[in-house]
């Protein structure tokens, strides 16, 4: 991922010092499981651990597997080269280069799930504070774009703090999901290494064994670890596009933070753009597009071949790397977010009272009018506040046939603005807790 949209932590998973290291580990306790089984001498082992402070030159490695055509074995003809031939010959005993490289591709997705999850944090904690500021913050919900019923501000970051929970949890499975580890040799049947080799290296590195592998880890893992991704940044989206609609002149009821200094455009200097939120629309794009192929690699012929190698090798970090990016930013957007109370409530009477009509409609119902005729009747007015600006509390107390049914006192009652907000601690508690 390019640098932009990059943060050093998720990056450093992904470098390939830190993917050597992993597989200098893996070697390593797999040499150390061998000995204690005696199939190899317990020298050999150790000696191998003697490289254990060496800083393995990812330029040398690449000069090798330039010749070799092979990354797996470059490493291990590198890792000769510090302990010496003789001591390196039991290295790699009765293992193939996927035990290698998938165990290390998991631990490397485990590292980047908990970077995710603490980011997943941040972003609760500031919807969680946000939510209890604007709790009664009145504003107008809309549907298809249009004014609905009166809702709060306090609502909207509960909403999404609900939904940022669900994916928390969701991203806890997908860690847990591709938390495994494979040393199995050729086809994962055993042949040539003890499955207490597995057990072992699993155990040392935080993995599970892979229960059943051929001569790859199942790739249905990483397809739901990806899948889990993408429904992450497709929330990352969802709030965004709420806070870009909400910074809309014509709205303008809330607005990304606009530092000192900062410039909107570089040709109206009037500008203040919502530039935060719509990268993050374009970064969630980002992310999605792995998920098709991370599904796609789970069809592999027979027991292994390496068309999911390619595709990892770039939708591992650049997803990662690309959502733990975007999960900060906005983190910082919503910390930082600019509220608009009093736009709030200027937007929701615009048309003058018109957000109500439900409540005229249902008690027209229960005074005794039918459903269709108390449609028909609040309908007549609602059009025309509508289209000629009308105030719809006046046109309802001026009309004969709704009078008939519902005193002014009962009409008056109907735009009572708390009505709509009686049942926000009730939600809150559900989504936060008592």
């Amino acid at each position: 991922m390019i640098p932009r949209y990059s943060r050093p932590e998720m990056v450093a998973i992904w470098s390939p010092e830190t993917k050597f290291r992993i597989w200098y580990e893996i070697e390593a306790h797999a040499c150390d499981a061998q000995a204690a089984l005696g199939v190899i001498p317990k020298a050999n082992a150790e000696a191998v651990w003697r490289a254990k402070d060496v800083e393995f030159d990812v330029a040398r490695i690449d000069e090798i597997e330039a010749v070799t055509k092979h990354d797996v074995i470059a490493f291990l003809t590198h890792l000769a080269e510090h302990i010496g031939s003789e001591d390196a010959r039991f290295v790699h005993q009765g293992m193939t280069s996927s035990d290698v490289l998938d165990t290390t591709f998991n631990i490397q997705l485990v590292r980047a799930a908990d970077i995710l999850l603490a980011d997943m944090d941040r972003v609760l904690a500031a919807l969680k504070n946000r939510a209890f500021e604007h709790k009664d913050t009145v504003r107008i919900g809309r549907s298809h774009g249009i004014h609905a019923e009166p809702t709060t501000m306090g609502l909207t970051f509960a909403r999404f703090y609900a939904e940022m929970d669900r994916n928390k949890a969701r991203l806890a499975a997908a860690r847990d999901e591709v938390a495994t580890g494979a040393i199995s040799g050729a086809v994962g049947t055993f042949a040539n290494i003890d499955p207490a080799v597995e057990e072992h290296v699993c155990a040392q590195l935080g993995l599970r064994p892979e229960p059943i592998s051929t001569q790859v880890i199942p790739r249905d893992r990483h397809a739901m670890f990806f899948a889990t991704l993408g429904v992450i940044a497709s929330s990352i989206e969802n709030v965004a596009i709420e806070i870009r609609h909400m910074q809309r002149t014509e709205v303008l009821e809330a607005e990304e933070y606009f530092s000192p200094g900062q410039k909107g455009s570089s040709a109206m200097p009037h500008k203040r753009n919502p530039v935060l939120t719509e990268n993050l629309t374009g970064l969630a794009r980002l992310v999605r597009m792995a998920v098709v192929p991370a599904m796609e690699n789970v069809a592999l012929w027979h027991e292994r071949d390496i068309s999911h190698s390619s595709v990892e090798r770039g939708i591992g970090p650049d997803t990662t790397i690309t959502l733990d990016f975007a999960l900060n930013r906005l983190a910082g957007v919503i910390e930082k977010l600019v509220v608009y109370p009093e736009n709030m409530l200027k937007n929701m009477n615009k048309f003058k009272g018109l957000v109500m009509s439900q409540r005229v409609l249902l008690a027209l119902t229960q005074a005794g009018v039918s459903r269709e005729d108390a449609y028909r009747l609040v309908q007549r007015n609602a059009m025309k506040v509508w289209e000629q600006g009308k105030d719809f509390r006046e046109e309802l107390l001026a009309d004969a046939e709704v009078t008939a049914a519902l005193s002014p006192a009962e009409i008056e009652e109907k735009f009572d603005l708390g009505y709509h907000t009686k049942h926000v601690d009730t939600i809150f508690a559900r989504v936060f807790g008592a």
